[in-house]
């Protein structure tokens, strides 16, 4: 799985200076060699689909593609590569999004340069790298028999905050300020949710939510397109 010259390994993180402090971790670490970095999850799917890394260390949060999305795309194109995320808590809904898209590992954010290194080798040996804590939240859905991958009606625990927000009637702005996200991460995450339901319009996104009770019994909203 591993070339000549180490464990291919791609960057993704949409701050420079992060990327940079990886890199030199990994590089003054050996064993590693670093193919591509990429600044968001748009950039991510395409210097995948170029590099073929062996292991794609990748933040959750960034503009255009958040990583989870990203972790799905490469995964279909590239299902042997590993994805290892970066995440500031394993509480984030995004940690249980990302195992039900395929990651195989997790790292705190901010962790010591030796623990990347040795989640990145560990991955890339075929092992699974994920905290306890995201472990037990990942068998209660299943014991509660809440559905983890994301199919054509299925949408995950980040889509439906945003939708059931975006149904209420709440601007763009409004949703990200609630959810702590940006406003970016909000109009790609409509979108997903319009392509994933196979829907024409955001009218019918609203009507979605109502009926399938999104709102917990609430009134429907005004169906207008929330301004971006």
């Amino acid at each position: 799985m591993s070339s000549t010259n180490g464990i291919r390994v791609m960057l993704v993180d949409d701050h420079p200076i992060t990327r940079r402090g990886l890199r030199e971790v990994l590089e003054d670490s050996g064993g590693f060699d670093v193919v591509a970095q990429a600044a968001d999850g748009v950039e991510a799917v395409t210097w995948a689909e170029e590099t073929k890394p062996d292991v794609i260390v990748m933040d959750v949060l960034m503009p255009r593609k958040d990583g989870v999305e990203a972790c799905r795309d490469i995964l279909d194109l590239l299902p042997e590569t590993k994805v290892l995320m970066l995440t500031a808590s394993t509480e984030d809904d995004a940690v249980i999004e990302a195992i039900a898209a395929g990651a195989t590992g997790f790292v705190q954010k901010y962790s010591g340069g030796d623990e990347l290194v040795d989640a990145i080798r560990q991955v890339a040996g075929g092992r699974l790298v994920i905290p306890d804590e995201a472990m037990r939240r990942v068998f209660k859905l299943i014991r509660c028999g809440t559905a983890l991958m994301p199919g054509p009606k299925v949408l995950t625990v980040r889509e439906r905050e945003v939708l059931t927000h975006f149904a209420k009637g709440k601007s763009y702005a409004q949703i990200a300020k609630a959810l702590g996200v940006g406003t970016v991460t909000v109009r790609n995450a409509i979108y997903r949710v319009q392509d994933k339901l196979a829907l024409d319009s955001k009218q019918e996104i609203v009507v979605w939510a109502v009926r399938n009770r999104l709102l917990d019994g609430e009134s429907s909203p005004d169906a207008g397109d929330p301004g971006s």
